[in-house]
């Protein structure tokens, strides 16, 4: 089910109307594509908040404009915290988009009992699927990875009528080796270089 927002339009655009916004516990967005006009909007920060943790990628708009959209920007200030800027695309929830989605690990990989390190080499994945249904993510079942081993985006579990644009081998997760022993032997053998200089030093100071 898609978030509800609550939108009012902007009559005032620049940078202190945007700070008066702000102030008032709103943030600007922008709607814009289907070869119509752009509409410059606000809404309640309380229901950005929402839809960011719900991590929810189609919306409907209520209130000054009623209309679906895809969110497609987020842009946000210094420091990740506060949204500074929604963009919004206006969609049919049948037609085809391309959207990112983040992968959701789900199990025990067997290569960590093998003493093995768990390393994800990405959290997010490409996919196509009709606007109405984006799914929150895409699970991995890391359930059976090895040690040594690895999975990529071809292990994802897709729901019906979810396909992948990101390529089937970008590889997911791996089980990799800790690198510990080795790295301590050279430390050792560096120690002894040192005795044998303090050595020499105070041979030369005898001379």
């Amino acid at each position: 089910m898609a978030e509800v927002l609550d939108v009012e339009k902007r009559e005032q655009m620049g940078s202190s109307a945007t700070r008066r916004l702000r102030r008032d516990g709103r943030v600007p967005a922008v709607l814009y594509g289907h070869g119509e006009g752009n509409e410059h909007l606000s809404i309640p920060a309380a229901q950005v908040k929402t839809l960011l943790r719900h991590r929810s990628k189609t919306v409907e708009l209520a209130g000054a404009v009623k209309e679906t959209a895809l969110v497609s920007i987020v842009q946000w200030d210094p420091l990740g915290i506060e949204v500074l800027h929604l963009d919004l695309i206006r969609v049919n929830l049948k037609e085809l988009v391309q959207v990112t989605v983040a992968v959701h690990r789900h199990g025990d990989a067997a290569g960590l009992r093998q003493g093995g390190l768990l390393i994800d080499n990405t959290h997010e994945v490409e996919i196509e699927c009709s606007a109405g249904q984006i799914p929150e993510g895409l699970v991995l079942n890391v359930t059976d990875l090895a040690l040594g081993g690895h999975m990529t985006a071809a292990d994802l579990e897709l729901p019906e009528g979810v396909s992948l644009v990101t390529p089937v081998d970008t590889v997911i997760a791996r089980i990799e080796q800790p690198k510990g022993v080795a790295e301590e032997e050279p430390t050792d053998q560096a120690g002894e270089p040192e005795v044998i200089s303090k050595g020499g030093d105070k041979s030369g100071e005898e001379g």
